[in-house]
């Protein structure tokens, strides 16, 4: 391959690095219909652009705290041009769930100034917020202005989970 030609195929791991996801991630999203199955070819399998373009979309949805099936209709609905501009436009990485390598760190109160509980209807400025999958389909979002008491409850149903999966 010449240092000028673009790279147009991939290998699952490759793929997965350049979108910045677990092929594991990619597996799933194959399973759920969000990427198109790759041509099988046994241990020679190659993804395309499509597949690249698909998964950078993806990422941006997710960005935008939109869930998988929500990801999944509005791929569904965009003509080819739109999902190239989606998948090129710019994710605040501030706000993306950590690296697939790195495991979700517990939540201490402490570790998280905040401003005091929001009253319903009060608008809140929020910095960002921290991403949990507890389980596949079902995230937990919790806003770094958060209270302590909502901390302990998020802690409570992260547990919660844990204890079901243990079983």
């Amino acid at each position: 391959m010449s240092p000028t030609k673009t790279q147009t195929e991939w290998k699952l791991a490759e793929l997965a690095a350049e979108a910045g996801v677990s092929p594991r991630t990619v597996r799933y999203y194959v399973q759920r219909g969000l990427l198109p199955a790759p041509p099988f070819k046994g241990p020679d399998t190659v993804y395309g652009e499509e597949h690249l373009r698909r998964l950078k979309a993806i990422r941006v949805l997710q960005a935008r705290f939109l869930p998988l099936d929500a990801i999944q209709v509005e791929l569904a609905r965009l003509s080819p041009e739109e999902l190239r501009a989606l998948a090129e436009s710019e994710v605040p990485t501030d706000i993306l769930p950590p690296p697939p390598a790195a495991a979700p760190e517990p939540l201490k109160a402490a570790e998280v100034s905040t401003t005091g509980p929001a009253s319903a209807g009060r608008q809140v400025q929020v910095a960002g917020y921290r991403r949990w999958e507890l389980a596949p389909g079902l995230e937990l979002h919790l806003a770094d202005t958060a209270d302590d008491k909502t901390r302990a409850l998020a802690e409570r149903v992260r547990a919660l989970i844990e204890q079901s999966e243990e079983r």
